[in-house]
């Protein structure tokens, strides 16, 4: 097998479940420091009660290139206890009973090898740094923890997309979440209903006037969760939704926002009630046009190695959203990995290795 396969299944045999990462972390931070980086653990594990900090890696460069940072992170979904990887065919997968944990630790690998290769080739490149998170799978958590004055880069480059190596992810949408608990009356359900108002139909009504789902090309809004009620014969007196929006256009997930918490509270008070809404926004989004020198660089680097481009925009947010809000323009490259979250999950050879490739072009540019 090669170094970059022994690699990546000595990596996904490290047990590293979100909050659980303090075993992987200090592997991760001795490989980088043989690299020749120096290493900072941050504080995000007093910050979160994560089982590590995120890793801020810097080397410095030996020529006038761009400073380029590359993002992964270490932590994987569950099942991801004792992970035994297999090699079937052109794959690398699980032995079924867990999932594989390629996301992302097929980027760690494929980064790691990249790196090396530069360095034994004697290559010049310019300052490089490596950002490696905790908690990137319960919603950012270990990159929204990030100080932004640890960070210097010219570009950036998250390895932690679906799609075969060669898609660049060029925008990302912000997000809203909003808490609103709805306030009516009790009352004996079957003895003086009229006595009450019940927050389940307040509340449903609310929902059943709000513009959901797919709003337009760039937004989206969801109502996650709705809970309330204890009894049949009680008039139900409170319920809490948990809803959000999202959007590729700030301004269109703020215009979202508001329409829904105006209509819970318009809803409520037709109805004699009172909704109260919380809102916050969890991460910023952005957009590159493919002239955008972040993605221009990523283009020429998979163009020069023969690899079909293709320019996505996903619905959801990485820790690449986070990297643009502390002003490191970074977009995502495609890992190759397939059905990722899942005992399914595998990682396809050849994908690693061009990957792996992408990565040292890169460097070397």
């Amino acid at each position: 097998m090669s170094r970059l396969v022994n690699e990546f299944i000595e990596l996904v045999e490290i047990s590293s479940e979100t909050g659980n990462e303090g075993a992987i972390a200090p592997i991760l931070k001795a490989k980088l420091e043989e690299l020749g980086f120096t290493v900072i653990e941050d504080d995000a594990k007093e910050k979160t009660g994560f089982g590590a900090g995120n890793l801020i890696a810097t080397k410095e460069g030996n020529a006038e290139q761009p400073k380029l940072l590359f993002s992964c992170h270490m932590d994987t979904v569950t099942p991801g206890e004792n992970i035994k990887a297999v090699i079937e065919g052109d794959r690398i997968v699980s032995q079924g009973d867990t999932i594989l944990g390629a996301d992302d630790k097929a980027g760690i690998a494929a980064l790691f090898e990249g790196l090396r290769r530069v360095f034994e080739s004697g290559a010049s490149h310019g300052q490089i740094q490596v950002v490696i998170t905790v908690g990137e799978e319960s919603g950012l958590v270990g990159a929204k923890a990030l100080d932004a004055a640890l960070l210097d880069a010219d570009y950036g480059y998250a390895l932690d997309s679906d799609g075969e190596v060669g898609g660049i992810v060029v925008a990302a949408p912000y997000q809203a979440k909003l808490w609103t608990t709805v306030t009516g009356k009790p009352a004996h359900a079957g003895v003086a209903p009229e006595k009450g108002i019940s927050a389940i139909t307040v509340a449903a009504k609310s929902i059943s006037a709000m513009s959901l789902g797919r709003i337009d090309d760039e937004t989206t809004a969801n109502i996650g969760r709705f809970e309330g009620g204890k009894a049949t014969n009680i008039v139900c007196p409170e319920v809490h939704i948990l809803s959000e929006a999202r959007s590729l256009t700030e301004e269109k997930v703020m215009a979202q926002v508001e329409h829904m918490v105006n209509t819970f509270s318009t809803t409520a008070e037709q109805f004699g009630a009172s909704a109260e809404t919380k809102t916050e926004m969890m991460y910023p989004g952005f957009s590159y046009s493919e002239s955008e020198p972040v993605v221009v660089f990523a283009k020429e680097a998979l163009e020069a190695l023969g690899l079909p481009v293709s320019i996505k925009r996903s619905g959801g947010g990485s820790d690449a959203n986070i990297l643009n809000g502390l002003g490191v323009p970074t977009v995502i490259l495609s890992v190759g990995y397939e059905e990722i979250h899942t005992t399914n999950e595998a990682m396809p050879l050849d994908q690693l290795e061009k990957l792996a490739d992408v990565v040292e072009h890169l460097l070397k540019k």
